[in-house]
């Protein structure tokens, strides 16, 4: 790290998680103070002496990650701490470690879905509840921040395998006896994708056709990010020439998933969060189900229909787990590829959805592309807009007043609901940006001209 930068940058802390580009924001003496300073922070929200703490260690397929995983775990060893080390698993397996062990926390060393650039980690507390920048994540810097006397030493680490119980779980949501033939392409993005949900699907009887499957830490075909179209045209262009039933596409760490359907066409995390909710509420009749305030209204429609509970979360894997078990809601999805699972910790999931969604294929005996028709036909979104303005609070000030006629609800930036379509406008936690994403109900063209308009005012 440059000698100018202090030792962990205030630009990392995140609202999720800490991450930044690795050499130039953070580096091995930074893994190693969050190592230590995570060690403190979680011996006090679990009352106990760091000594007598049990913390999961994992890490992705980033070339920086071995280095990292291994000088955090030396920072929680050195608070003594006992360490359970998973090596490298994506994101999910460490959360079921933490879970199914009944552990009191874990750290993720994972820049998710960033180009290969960054690092960064992850960090939970016991039942693999995120610590966010409004709990936890600021008690870590400002630990780092005070300066970290020489540590008592006296911890351990033991080397874990939770390859086996992780894939049983996962095959434990669905009934594997009723997925159909289907073929089915999927991109694992070069991440963690591939060893975790390909076993998973050999034993399905499936057709598959991998893309990437093999973890390389120097994204060699595209950045592990599907929600970018110029990384998602690949498996697109697959599916539509090989004649496939889906494909289905993951993120680096791979605690997201993402869909294409027979025609290649991408479908919207919105529209898949409604029929994972169908799924579920089939399988918990008159469940609570959580949505974001991005979302298109065929979630709560769908949820309403199946006789279900649907309620709001703030956006942000953090608010979506607290909230889950506040809920208890069986499940929650946000727009951008996040599920989670009531069963799996509340936590958020890449292979739960997709084995789920096979499932439901298989039983409903129509395409994801009809399914899909059903939303499409009726709810015209516009996907998240980003624009950047000079002063976003003053900005949503302005639209609260230009469409002071509508119903206000200021969960998550300020949502606008009127009876034939909506939208949400919330800032940027890191820019000084403004996303905005709206739905009408009447058609593509209302959708354009109403997105437009508020496009014109934010941009003024």
């Amino acid at each position: 790290m440059n000698e100018q930068q202090p030792l962990a940058p205030p630009g990392i802390f995140k609202a999720y998680d800490i991450r930044g580009l690795h050499g130039t924001e953070m580096d091995e003496g930074t893994a190693h103070a969050i190592g230590r300073a995570f060690a403190r922070v979680l011996g006090r929200l679990r009352d106990k002496p760091v000594a007598e703490l049990r913390i999961g260690l994992g890490r992705d397929m980033r070339l920086t990650a071995p280095a990292m995983a291994a000088e955090l775990r030396d920072g929680l060893i050195f608070e003594g701490a006992t360490v359970l080390d998973a090596g490298m698993v994506a994101t999910e397996m460490l959360y079921h470690l933490v879970g199914s062990r009944e552990l009191d926390g874990g750290a993720m060393v994972t820049a998710s879905h960033n180009p290969k650039a960054y690092t960064g980690v992850k960090l939970v507390r016991e039942g693999a509840l995120p610590l966010s920048g409004d709990a936890g994540i600021g008690e870590v810097q400002a630990e780092i921040e005070a300066g970290l006397e020489p540590a008592p030493g006296g911890g351990s680490f033991e080397e874990v395998d939770v390859w086996d119980e992780f894939r049983a779980h996962a095959l434990s949501f669905i009934d594997p006896s009723r997925i159909a033939p289907m073929k089915v392409v999927v991109d694992g993005g070069n991440g963690m994708g591939g060893p975790m949900v390909g076993p998973i699907l050999d034993t399905l009887g499936l057709d598959l056709e991998r893309m990437y499957f093999v973890p390389n830490g120097e994204f060699p075909d595209h950045e592990p990010n599907p929600l970018l179209e110029e990384n998602r045209r690949m498996i697109m262009e697959r599916v539509q020439a090989s004649g496939a039933d889906l494909g289905i596409a993951w993120d680096g760490d791979a605690d997201r998933c993402f869909f294409i359907d027979a025609s290649g066409e991408f479908c919207d995390g919105d529209f898949i969060c409604a029929l994972l909710a169908r799924s579920a509420l089939r399988k918990n009749p008159g469940a609570t189900i959580l949505y974001d305030p991005r979302s298109s209204r065929a979630v709560p429609d769908v949820v309403a229909s199946e006789g279900g509970r649907s309620e709001l979360s703030r956006v942000g894997h953090a608010f979506f787990k607290a909230r889950m078990r506040e809920e208890s809601a069986a499940f929650g999805g946000e727009v951008s590829g996040h599920y989670y699972f009531r069963d799996f910790w509340c936590a958020d999931s890449g292979t739960i959805p997709a084995l789920l969604m096979l499932e439901l294929l298989s039983i409903d005996g129509r395409g994801l592309g009809e399914l899909m028709a059903e939303f499409r036909s009726r709810y015209f979104i516009s996907g998240e807009i980003n624009s950047e303005v000079a002063d976003p609070e003053a900005k949503m000030d302005e639209i609260v007043a230009r469409y002071s006629d509508g119903e206000l609800t200021r969960l998550d930036g300020i949502s606008i609901d009127y009876p034939d379509w909506h939208f949400n406008v919330r800032p940027s936690n890191t820019e000084p940006l403004l996303r905005l994403n709206l739905e009408s109900l009447i058609s593509a063209e209302d959708m354009a001209a109403k997105r437009d308009a508020v496009l014109g005012l934010i941009r003024a």
